[in-house]
């Protein structure tokens, strides 16, 4: 296995037998808890960091079809949606994970016009969009409910 084919498949995950981009975004929520733990920078910075290395390993593996094995558009999905949790709490990362996994498998508006772009962009554009609407509903559900749970 090569170097993009690492990243892309988040490190082999993307190679389980049965619902990959669920494996990918636990990654995301086990690599984004980590980050999240030392603040919300450092968990933006995963953010940004996985997506740049995402298009790069998604065009380098030719995956402009979005072959299930690749991941990374979860793992940078996942985080992004993660942002709008005020702390690290098992609620809170449960619901980050249920939300994202929601947008994604659902793809309703812009997720579904991203997904129909067939490039190392539109791989990854997906779950921005998925992450980018999981952000605005947890991040509701965190001003409704404030409190120590999510």
């Amino acid at each position: 296995m090569n170097a993009a084919q690492m990243i892309a498949s988040a490190g082999g995950v993307g190679f389980a037998p049965r619902a990959p981009g669920t494996f990918g975004s636990l990654v995301g929520v086990l690599i984004g808890a980590v980050l999240l733990q030392m603040g919300h920078g450092p968990l933006l910075a995963g953010v940004i960091v996985s997506s740049v290395i995402g298009v790069w390993a998604v065009w380098a593996v030719g995956g402009q079809n979005d072959p299930g094995w690749i991941v990374i558009d979860e793992v940078a999905g996942q985080m992004l949606t993660m942002l709008a949790l005020p702390r690290v709490s098992a609620a809170g990362l449960l619901i980050a994970f249920g939300l994202f996994r929601l947008f994604d498998i659902w793809k309703p508006g812009p997720v579904g016009i991203a997904d129909q772009r067939h490039d190392a962009i539109g791989v990854m554009a997906d779950d921005w969009a998925a992450g980018a609407i999981g952000f605005c509903f947890l991040a509701i559900l965190a001003w409704l409910l404030p409190g120590r749970w999510l």
